[in-house]
């Protein structure tokens, strides 16, 4: 691992001043390396094409296009990136569209830098990476979803995973890695990952950011970019 090349980033931010910072911080760990910056989306989604970044750390409030509107023309131009947003916004409903939109993790700006570091490796690794501030509550959404205050009916797509596989996706719901998943239920990482891939399978999903979404979404189904984090 050590002798990976540094991850390739790309910061988009219209404050020069907070950009400027980031990308000081993010250049004194050897294992970053930012190379391209822009201040609108516009730029972004040209020098994304040009520049093929591994992780695009993306701010929301852009000027005119907004960063979550941005997203579909980013994926476009650089379909293996992995886009973080970056933002000041802890409003629920702009997680939610963040993800569906293809998001591959959410992070408020008041993240440690050593935390910020590990989010980019951890979405390097097809996690998903959502400030604890925000996981709490993607938390209560689904908790609100699987509520057994009303009977379940045949069509709520949770009623197909067994009690196991809806912890799991609860664990997921939190930003859980499997080995997290594995200590957190006390069972093996391996048998984490067949439950991973039956609820995928279950409901009609791609990746553990779809499962995410769903948890906090209940039984409407993210209309998120196919991810390669199926397991």
């Amino acid at each position: 691992m050590n002798a990976a090349a540094p991850v390739r980033l790309m910061v988009v931010d219209d404050h020069t001043l907070f950009r400027r910072g980031l990308v000081a911080l993010l250049a004194a760990d050897s294992s970053l390396a930012v190379v391209g910056e822009a201040s609108d989306a516009g730029e972004a989604v040209r020098k994304a094409g040009a520049l093929s970044p591994d992780v695009i750390l993306l701010d929301n409030h852009l000027p005119g296009v907004t960063g979550i509107q941005a997203l579909p023309g980013l994926k476009e131009a650089a379909p293996a990136a992995r886009i973080i947003l970056l933002t000041v916004s802890e409003d629920e409903q702009d997680l939610q569209a963040a993800l569906r939109a293809g998001a591959h993790g959410y992070l408020l700006k008041t993240i440690e830098g050593d935390l910020l570091a590990a989010s980019i490796h951890r979405a390097m690794r097809g996690e998903p990476v959502v400030s604890s501030e925000m996981t709490g509550k993607l938390v209560t959404a689904f908790q609100s979803a699987a509520s057994p205050a009303a009977a379940p009916s045949r069509s709520d797509p949770l009623a197909q995973l067994s009690p196991r596989e809806q912890e799991v996706l609860q664990q997921i719901a939190r930003g859980a890695s499997n080995k997290e998943i594995a200590r957190a239920l006390s069972i093996a990482e391996t048998t984490v990952k067949i439950h991973v891939q039956h609820i995928l399978r279950k409901l009609d999903l791609t990746s553990r950011v779809q499962a995410a979404v769903f948890a906090a979404g209940g039984t409407h189904r993210p209309q998120v970019g196919r991810g390669s984090d199926d397991s």
